[in-house]
């Protein structure tokens, strides 16, 4: 039966039955609680291999020379980059200061005081290298936009390019995040006519796993770059 005649006769039956809708109900939030589960258990090992990686610097080069190699990035005149934590993460300061000396236009990400909302901007940044190593820090010890720069929210279709922060990430373009679902939320609010930006996921070498647990609410990475290792995701 075709995807779209099988959604409309569930539809159908689902209002007609009520008991039919609560059972799916019920299915569906067994899914997403066995799903949420596995994730939590994913994050708990990456965590434990990410605990002090002593050659973070070197790996963390190796991911932005395949990344500089990317058509994708060469072309893109302006992109989303994360400001990393200083410990058991990949580290983008040079990939930073790689796109603003090759006149790229740089969008960081600012989530500000109130974590428990999960919400995330992404403002545009000064053309100057280094430009965030006096900013203050958040809980995370990761750099945030200061209440005096002026506040230029990225809009839909003005990124051409994220790269994308991620726990764990697997050769089908998961990702998995730490758990608050910042990135989610905010490509959302980035679509333009049903797209949203190009999506490079970088990692160090621990971070590949097989296989990331996934839902619909889950963005797929374009790419993923591993210091040995560069994935095009294939749709």
């Amino acid at each position: 039966m075709h995807p779209s005649l099988t959604f409309l006769v569930i539809s159908i039956l689902t209002a007609n039955h009520p008991l039919i809708f609560l059972k799916s109900s019920l299915f569906s939030r067994s899914m997403s609680d066995e799903i949420r589960a596995e994730k939590q258990v994913l994050r708990k090992e990456i965590r434990s291999k990410l605990k002090g990686l002593d050659n973070l610097f070197d790996q963390s080069q190796l991911v932005w020379n395949h990344v500089y190699n990317l058509q994708l990035y060469r072309d893109a005149k302006s992109v989303g980059i994360f400001l990393s934590m200083p410990e058991g993460e990949i580290q983008t300061d040079s990939v930073i200061n790689h796109c603003i000396e090759n006149g790229k236009t740089i969008y960081v990400p600012q989530v500000g005081a109130h974590f428990e909302l999960a919400d995330m901007d992404m403002l545009k940044c000064p053309a100057e290298t280094n430009f965030h190593h006096e900013w203050p820090r958040n809980k995370w010890r990761i750099p945030e936009p200061p209440s005096h720069l002026e506040r230029v929210v990225a809009k839909p279709g003005e990124i051409d390019l994220i790269i994308v922060p991620g726990l764990a990430f697997d050769a089908k373009g998961g990702r998995l995040g730490q758990g608050k679902g910042y990135y989610d939320r905010f490509l959302s609010k980035m679509r333009k006519d049903h797209a949203v930006p190009r999506l490079v996921g970088v990692g160090l070498e621990p971070q590949l796993v097989d296989h990331v647990p996934t839902t619909e609410l889950d963005f797929k990475m374009d790419f993923v770059v591993l210091p040995s290792k560069l994935i095009e995701v294939k749709s």
